[in-house]
């Protein structure tokens, strides 16, 4: 099942193939159970509810079982997924990387998925291909306290990336993507890469980009500070476009790590979920990104090349990575 896809970020156009490895090790003890139960009580009221009505304490009752549940498996539902990227134009070297694997779990069928885009080099990207979903599935509170267990998970991740990977400025964002069933999906963002559902051919948002503008009372109430130099963007201390980043040492003070944690339904009129880079969103907008491949649907791979090079006919200059995820 585990082919590794390392070879992916010093390729242009690569081959779409799906699977990527497996990784176990240790697990990390547990957590205060206080803290969980706080945490996790915050993101139901914020993220939780869905579009069906559904409360808040119905949808994260039966969102996350640690054994099977035998009733759940009659609302199973088939998905698969493609991907594809491209290197761009900058001359740095490809800072992307993507992770895309199907796995079985406590009799759950399980979709991994994430964009790692790195900047100022591909080592933090890299060790997060590896490493963050391992982190996140070896907590032991993930089954009933997924938003607490994802959140520490990243926050070990990026002490790990700190001390034994990038230098000051090394760094990357992170979408990451757990898809149960095909009927209940965890995402986890960090930063500017983006993720959408297609709901009856309409774009939905299910993350925010993480932008300068967006969080300035995050940045200065750390000590920061949001700017913008003449013909550029605005970025925290002049320096980083956005304000949550795995690595970035040299900045750390003044951005963070902590994902936001959206955890959902998937509903029988969801179409398809994408992935993908800034360098997509840089050139299309989320009705944009539906529109081009809503005819294609039957075929994720498909689907995922077609957006790349749609962002690159529309003169993205920047790495492409995508995946798209049909139902």
């Amino acid at each position: 099942m585990a082919s590794h896809i390392d070879s992916l970020e010093r390729k242009g156009e690569d081959e779409d193939d799906n699977d990527v490895k497996d990784n176990a090790d240790e697990e990390n003890p547990e957590a205060d159970k206080d803290a969980a139960d706080a945490d996790d009580h915050r993101e139901e009221g914020e993220y939780l509810l869905g579009d069906d009505g559904t409360t808040a304490e119905e949808l994260h009752e039966g969102l996350l079982i640690k054994d099977g549940d035998e009733n759940s498996k009659h609302f199973a539902r088939h998905f698969s997924h493609g991907y594809h990227l491209t290197e761009g134009k900058l001359n740095h070297g490809m800072e992307d990387y993507i992770f895309a694997q199907h796995k079985k779990l406590n009799g759950y069928d399980l979709g991994l998925y994430a964009i790692f885009d790195g900047h100022s080099g591909h080592d933090v990207a890299k060790y997060l291909q590896s490493h963050l979903f391992e982190n996140i599935l070896n907590e032991p509170s993930f089954w009933e306290k997924p938003v607490h267990a994802v959140k520490k998970a990243c926050k070990a991740t990026d002490n790990e990336i700190l001390e034994n990977i990038a230098d000051s400025r090394g760094g990357s964002t992170a979408v990451a993507a757990i898809l149960i069933d095909g009927v209940k999906l965890l995402v986890a963002n960090v930063g500017d890469s983006r993720a959408i559902s297609c709901k009856n051919g309409i774009a939905k948002p299910i993350t925010v980009d993480h932008e300068p503008e967006k969080e300035k009372d995050l940045v200065e109430s750390r000590g920061g500070c949001v700017f913008t130099r003449p013909g550029d963007i605005p970025r925290v201390d002049g320096q980083l476009a956005m304000t949550r980043a795995f690595g970035d040492g040299k900045l750390k003070e003044h951005i963070t790590s902590e994902p936001d944690v959206m955890i959902r339904k998937i509903d029988d009129d969801t179409d398809f979920i994408i992935l993908a880079s800034d360098g997509l969103w840089k050139v299309m907008t989320n009705q944009d990104a539906c529109d081009c491949i809503k005819d294609d649907v039957d075929d994720a791979k498909k689907a995922a090349k077609k957006l790349v090079e749609e962002a690159k006919s529309l003169g993205s200059y920047d790495d492409i990575s995508c995946i798209v995820v049909t139902f």
